[in-house]
């Protein structure tokens, strides 16, 4: 199975303003975004909490960026998230992908970070019983 770097990762969420459109979130759509993670931004579009700040961190983000993340509402993401693409998931560069991760200090992705299987960290490696 091909590794997702996105997974050791997390910029995006703490580089972006994550904005959508209003109907998205779970008081007007069935399992839409959870409203009370989510904040206005105008008459038609919300923001999900923390990420319309200077310094943003969406406040769903699980982990250490660049190191182990998660999404708590992965299920439940906005479309802004859904449509976001990392570098060469696709075959092809994405500028803002790479400038989220150079704020980080992540070397911007390639095709053979896909390719590659990371070292198991010490939460995820078999125990060995004596």
């Amino acid at each position: 199975m091909p590794f997702n770097p996105c997974l050791q990762c997390g910029a995006c969420c703490a580089f972006f303003r994550v904005s959508f459109y209003w109907r998205e979130t779970s008081d007007q759509t069935p399992n839409g975004v959870p409203l009370d993670m989510t904040e206005d931004v105008g008459s038609h579009y919300r923001a999900m909490a923390g990420t319309n700040k200077t310094l943003p961190r969406c406040i769903a983000l699980k982990g250490i960026i660049g190191h182990d993340v998660s999404c708590s509402i992965y299920e439940n993401r906005s479309s802004t998230c859904r449509l976001f693409t990392a570098s060469f998931s696709d075959g092809q560069y994405h500028e803002d992908c790479a400038r989220a991760r150079a704020k980080y200090g992540l070397s911007e992705l390639t095709t053979k970070d896909y390719e590659e299987t990371p070292p198991l960290s010490p939460s995820t490696a078999p125990s060995i019983a004596g």
